[in-house]
């Protein structure tokens, strides 16, 4: 769509030929921009509610600063900016161009906050099953956070004493949805969603010893959960959980 099919889908609208839903309609599909490395969706929080999120990993510092700018120079967005698998050197780069940049070492995430409107209609609850695994439940918090919602978080509460998460049935009770973090044998998530009437996101993680296989042994037994509102995302994909349950927590 370039600027003849905008101005010609804004004079159908002032005539009435279409509604303001028609053409919102025909806009969630505007291309993209192409910057030769990349292709940046600037239009992906009109389909979906929040926009592209870049992933930090394999992508050098100057390359995600490059995309970074341009997300940010697009005209009328206001959105918040999440980098996600960044290093030091990629913030570096990134707080070159935007001093407001925070970057949160342990998950890795790069976050520009330019808004702080509440989207979500619950609270998004983040539960670690150990110390070991809150850098993959930080991801989940921080993405949860930037996408509008609010988001309270549980650290080191797995079934190795299970008394420290019965401390917190309240906070189970009152979370409209749960992202549940654990590696090991990945019991937690079944034990949660034996507890709660809400939908509750598994997140297994490479925590573990030998035959935890890098993750593999929780992503197993959460798919074999027999607590039917467990679903399951991939090993350490906190950002991927995140996105759902905000997706879920806007319905």
């Amino acid at each position: 769509m370039n600027e003849h099919d905008i101005r010609e889908l804004l004079a159908q609208h002032r005539t009435g030929k279409l509604s303001t839903e028609q053409v919102l309609d025909r806009l969630r599909h505007m291309p993209f921009e192409d910057l030769g490395f990349a292709k940046i969706d600037h239009h992906r929080s009109l389909r979906q509610g929040f926009a592209e999120v870049v992933f930090g990993r394999g992508k050098t510092p100057a390359q995600v600063a490059a995309i970074v700018q341009r997300m940010m120079l697009a005209r009328g967005a206001s959105h918040n900016i999440l980098v996600t698998r960044a290093d030091a050197a990629t913030y570096k780069a990134v707080r070159r161009l935007y001093r407001a940049a925070r970057f949160h070492p342990l998950s890795g995430v790069i976050l520009i906050e330019r808004t702080r409107t509440l989207t979500g209609k619950g609270t998004i609850l983040v539960v670690s099953a150990g110390t070991s695994d809150i850098p993959v439940a930080e991801e989940a918090q921080l993405t949860a956070h930037a996408m509008g919602n609010k988001v309270e978080t549980l650290f080191d509460v797995g079934v190795a004493g299970l008394h420290r998460l019965m401390h917190h049935r309240e906070n189970l009770a009152a979370a409209r949805v749960i992202i549940c973090v654990a590696g090991m044998e990945g019991a937690l998530p079944s034990v949660v969603g034996g507890l709660v009437g809400v939908p509750v996101i598994a997140v297994p993680t490479s925590v573990g010893y030998g035959a935890s296989f890098g993750g593999v042994t929780a992503l197993l037994a959460m798919l074999n959960s027999c607590a039917s509102n467990v679903s399951v995302v991939n090993i350490d994909n906190g950002f991927g959980a995140a996105c759902v349950a905000s997706v879920i927590n806007r319905i």
